[in-house]
């Protein structure tokens, strides 16, 4: 037979060999490297343009807050003015107090109104319960110290008075109503040898 003459199988285009496993897994494992790194970079990218939001929001924090004592005195100066006193100094404190109070509303300090609200642990300080019968339980009854939001945030919490509902006194000694056993109390300390 003549080898010749011998069909041989049409060879189309031959499809590539698969890659050597070692290459194929090494291919796959900087493939993940890479989709880790730039998971990682855009994470931190995002985390960067937060923190610079956050920066350019409340960058003037600390100083607005050192400014707040500032205001209490001229508060506290007019408060303590005689109203029936209105000289050059009195009214120039109350200019200075208001031109200050518009210079920090610019920057996004607000004060928070407290009187006669409901007490709010997020945005009052209780220094003190008051016993009022003119108001419901848990309202702010007094404010003793202004508090100031600075854009969406608390700056400094408003120190306030609580109302609660006055208690009925009882006459006598509450002591006198309790058993008496109730009455003695004894306690007994060994020291150890």
């Amino acid at each position: 037979m003549d080898e010749s003459n011998m069909e041989t199988p049409a060879t189309g285009p031959q499809e590539p060999e698969e890659p050597k496993t070692p290459e194929k897994s090494e291919i796959e494992e900087l493939n993940n490297k890479y989709l880790r790194l730039y998971a990682e970079f855009d994470n931190y990218r995002r985390r960067v343009n937060r923190d610079k939001e956050e920066q350019a929001k409340y960058g003037n924090e600390s100083l607005v807050y050192e400014l707040l004592p500032i205001m209490d005195s001229l508060e506290l100066a007019l408060k303590h003015a005689s109203e029936e006193l209105q000289t050059g100094l009195v009214q120039g404190v109350e200019m200075t107090l208001k031109e200050l109070q518009r210079t920090l509303e610019k920057f996004g300090v607000s004060k928070i109104e407290a009187a006669r609200k409901e007490f709010d642990p997020a945005i009052h300080h209780a220094m003190a319960q008051v016993e009022r019968e003119d108001l419901e339980e848990k309202m702010v009854a007094e404010e003793l110290r202004a508090g100031y939001l600075y854009r969406d945030k608390v700056l400094r919490p408003s120190l306030v008075a609580v109302s609660v509902k006055p208690q009925k006194r009882l006459k006598g000694s509450p002591l006198k109503k309790l058993p008496k056993r109730l009455k003695t109390l004894k306690i007994n300390i060994e020291e150890d040898q």
